[in-house]
């Protein structure tokens, strides 16, 4: 025997013996068959068989019940000559445990190239997928929270208002930033519009955006006009969310009347769609962005045509690494135009929209807010009359509204109408300045009366001591009108009601509309001004 064979065995074959039996993955070597032919001491301890025990028995007894079929599959790739590498499937171990592992196997061949046997080298990765299974989870759970924080608030869509959204969070990262958008009855048939961007990602940025559109939401529910509002926000963010920036516009859309006033605080420009299906930004002064402090913010009040519809955004849906800004923006218009001169709705243009600005929205590098907004084609009835503050006032006003309510045929609200109107005027000639305005318009679904001063203090509504002959006038509004509230104007204030006239109808109202918000996205329009309406 040559030194180089010790009892047969030469030292390479020695050697490579120790190397497979000082391994720490688990191999083993089994026939075309499925029979155990070698099993070093990794095997050992992961299945828990010794190797007397393993050796000679089928493969089959570490394969869980449902698996069987895949290991028969297995087998039968290799006899065809495959190899393959990083399997993931289970095993089961003696005690009866299913372990996760992932497995390499490949062929034997025998001096002449025929395939004799398989090697199958596995590896345990429970641990790892448990890992991975709570990684998931966190994911899952943080996406959620960012869901949450910008679906809080939301409620039905505004009666009469056509609305589309699109809300994409970043999948990179935590998965949650500080994009929103609002829609907000603010009664009277006017809309509020808000659509945001916190600077900045993750959690943070989401938990500052909650708190930011919580404060607009009720500063706009307040009346305060937009430049008031960006204002009373600056202030809100400059000391209360320090070293925050934010950037967001906000607009009151009247369609009544026909116009909306808007102020941008840094946003990137509000599209308006024409009824012709051109498309423009709209003409708003880019203030400074929330956070900066000390700069005042201006507000402009633009026409907003019968049957337009805005578009507004943030920059995640137009701003990419690989295109040009402005090239976005042309794209971004050129994609609504097509699509309303198709006939497209909201929702088909919101689609095709992301379609066209976002191919690969599977690797959105940061949030996407996308809010389509229309507004009724035919403009509502209305008039206006102008009077003085002496007390005739109130007859000429009654009479002016009454004439108006007969020729709309809302006689069956007549009185309710009439009772309010007198208070809302009463209040005016006593205690405010002229002249004084007073506007009556209907829609399909409500009747509302404005009386316009010259002063700024609101009314506000007291219970009267008993002995008292004023402080009533408002309370009774309070509990005749569906709905009633003020906002400021540029030189005094308005008072308002509303009135359903549904109620009144013999049959139930026109339909409006309504188109629905995405499931898959953000909903985001506001609650009425009064949940009686």
């Amino acid at each position: 025997m040559s030194g180089d064979t010790v009892r047969g065995t030469t030292k390479a074959e020695q050697l490579y013996r120790k190397l497979v039996e000082s391994s720490q993955d688990a191999i083993l070597i089994k026939t075309l068959d499925g029979e155990i032919t070698f099993w070093n001491r990794a095997a050992q301890r992961l299945y828990g068989y010794s190797r007397q025990e393993a050796l000679g028995r089928h493969i089959g007894m570490l394969i869980p019940a449902g698996l069987k079929d895949e290991e028969a599959g297995l087998l039968r790739r290799l006899a065809r000559g495959e190899r393959i590498d990083h399997y993931e499937t289970r095993r089961t171990t003696r005690d009866g445990r299913v372990l996760d592992i992932d497995v390499t196997l490949w062929p034997i061949r025998s001096a002449d190239g025929t395939i004799t046997s398989a090697c199958s080298v596995a590896r345990d990765i429970t641990d790892r997928r448990r890992t991975e299974a709570e990684l998931a989870g966190l994911l899952a759970q943080r996406r959620h929270i960012a869901l949450a924080l910008h679906l809080m608030g939301t409620s039905e869509p505004v009666p009469g208002v056509l609305a589309a959204t699109r809300y994409l969070p970043s999948l990179l990262g935590q998965g949650v930033g500080g994009d929103w958008l609002d829609v907000i009855d603010l009664g009277a048939g006017r809309v509020g519009v808000f659509v945001g961007d916190v600077m900045g990602r993750g959690l943070d940025a989401a938990v500052v955006m909650g708190q930011l559109r919580s404060a607009a939401r009720a500063l706009a529910l307040a009346g305060l006009p937009p430049a008031e509002l960006m204002k009373a926000l600056d202030v809100f963010t400059t000391q209360t969310l320090p070293e925050q920036f934010v950037t967001c516009v906000y607009l009151e859309a009247d369609p009544g009347r026909g116009e909306m006033a808007v102020c941008s605080a840094g946003h990137l420009p509000v599209l308006l769609v024409g009824a012709d299906t051109n498309v423009a930004p709209l003409a708003v002064p880019v203030n400074v962005p929330l956070g900066v402090g000390g700069s005042p913010h201006q507000q402009v009040r633009l026409p907003l045509p019968a049957g337009s519809t805005l578009a507004l955004y943030t920059d995640g849906l137009v701003e990419t690494a690989a295109s040009d800004l402005d090239r976005q923006l042309e794209l971004l218009s050129a994609t609504l135009r097509t699509s309303f001169a198709a006939g497209a709705d909201l929702e088909t243009a919101a689609d095709r929209v992301l379609h066209a600005l976002l191919p690969s929205s599977t690797t959105c590098a940061d949030d996407v807010t996308l809010l389509l907004i229309g507004f009724p084609t035919v403009p509502l009835d209305s008039a206006e009359l102008t009077l003085d503050t002496a007390p005739r006032s109130v007859r000429a006003g009654r009479h002016f509204v009454h004439r108006h309510l007969r020729s709309w045929r809302l006689d069956a609200v007549a009185d309710t109408a009439l009772l309010v109107t007198s208070e809302l005027l009463t209040n005016a000639v006593c205690h405010a300045r002229g002249p004084l305005t007073v506007r009556v318009w209907h829609s399909a679904r409500q009747l509302g009366v404005e009386v316009t001063d010259r002063s700024a203090p609101r009314p506000q509504a007291r219970p009267a001591d008993p002995s008292e002959e004023n402080g009533r006038g408002l309370l009774l509004v309070d509990t005749l009108a569906d709905a009633w509230g003020t906002r400021p104007t540029s030189t005094g204030k308005t008072v308002w009601f509303t009135l359903l006239t549904a109620r009144a109808d013999a049959g139930p109202p026109p339909p409006f509309p309504r188109q629905a918000y995405a499931a898959r996205t953000y909903s985001g329009a506001g609650p009425r001004t009064d949940s009686r309406e």
